[in-house]
């Protein structure tokens, strides 16, 4: 039919748990991204903790502005995560088929999974910036997405791009931990069907239970939260909304020595974050890092596990209705011209049921 409904299937439940894990943790990201946007030490500090931009959302009387950006961040989500999930898949399937092999190994699953999260990077950059951007705002004072996006350059809509690509070993090496720790607790489930007078046996997905899958979940996400943490903080920098006193102080200090300047690639962030905060800089937030992450990974793939075996079955009997409808096209012998038509209303309510 031309559709992979198991790429499919691996695109929709990632999306769907990405969705809903961002929206339940969403406060906290915001808390944790203006915490390591801050590049300042000592008494310069404005937060001492993360528990201080909580408290200053409490006191101005903007706690929905913990919210802000939350629709962009979702839309960045869904995408981001359909983008990767499906990618992979379709590397993996690529992989075996070429290969003639039933697994991949360590090394190709993290090729694979580097590659699904460098086409990810590509694709959804701008809107990662964008949300960042509004999260990092002023109480209050964020803008819209498409105000957020026009603001500056293009250029400036890829802030942190060549740290998002180094980040693409932190979703290769989450995701190659999880389905090595998944294949070593789970065997796949083969169902038998009958298709005309043949018996065809087919592999199902193997489903986690949902606490298997947070705990395998939290762990490949604080692993490879820890060895990537330090492009992780270089990238918030990068990418975070400069405030007004930062940009008055910056456009009116000339070259007095005293004014930081933003920086604009990833070298610079890391220089400036050793010359304000010393060594231990490269590592602020990172215990908020992991607390947000690791329970937004656990919970986004706890919810795929859950949605990918119900999905998995609506696809297969969608799969058998359009497998169905294209016998009954042949058998009444309708005419090309005719046939077109119809296949691509099949796609159709595939792609409005994948929805």
């Amino acid at each position: 039919m031309g559709v992979d409904f198991k790429s499919l299937t691996e695109a929709t439940s990632g999306a769907v748990g990405g969705l809903l894990s961002t929206t339940l943790l969403y406060p906290l990201d915001t808390c944790k991204s203006k915490y390591q946007a801050e590049a300042k030490a000592g008494v310069n500090r404005k937060y001492k903790s993360l528990f201080d931009v909580f408290w200053e959302s409490v006191g101005q009387g903007k706690v929905s502005s913990l919210y802000q950006g939350l629709g962009t961040k979702n839309l960045q989500s869904v995408i981001s995560q359909f983008i990767y999930f499906y990618s992979y898949s379709i590397f993996k399937q690529w992989y075996l088929a070429k290969a003639k092999v039933s697994k991949m190994g360590t090394g190709t699953n993290l090729l694979v999974a580097a590659a699904a999260g460098t086409c990810t990077a590509v694709l959804t950059q701008p809107l990662d910036t964008a949300s960042t951007r509004m999260q990092t705002s002023a109480f209050g004072k964020s803008k819209g997405l498409w105000a957020t996006l026009t603001e500056g350059s293009w250029q400036e809509a890829y802030a942190g791009f060549g740290a998002s690509l180094v980040l693409v070993s932190n979703p290769a090496i989450q995701y190659t931990v999880f389905e090595q720790l998944k294949d070593f607790l789970l065997r796949p489930e083969v169902v038998v069907e009958v298709v005309g007078t043949e018996r065809v046996r087919k592999t199902s997905p193997k489903v986690l239970t949902a606490f298997q899958a947070f705990l395998v979940g939290a762990l490949a996400k604080t692993v490879a939260t820890i060895l990537t943490y330090p492009a992780i903080r270089a990238k918030i920098m990068l990418q975070a909304a400069e405030s007004d006193e930062d940009k008055a102080r910056r456009l009116n200090g000339g070259n007095d020595p005293n004014v930081r300047h933003r920086a604009r690639n990833m070298l610079e962030a890391f220089q400036q974050i050793g010359t304000e905060e010393g060594v231990r800089g490269y590592f602020k937030g990172l215990h908020a890092q992991i607390v947000k992450t690791v329970l937004s990974a656990a919970l986004m793939l706890m919810i795929k596990e859950k949605v990918a075996s119900s999905t998995w079955l609506v696809m297969m009997a969608l799969q058998k209705y359009l497998a169905a409808s294209e016998t009954k096209m042949k058998t009444v012998s309708l005419p090309a011209s005719a046939v077109a038509p119809i296949g691509v209303v099949g796609i159709a309510l595939a792609s409005k049921a994948v929805r």
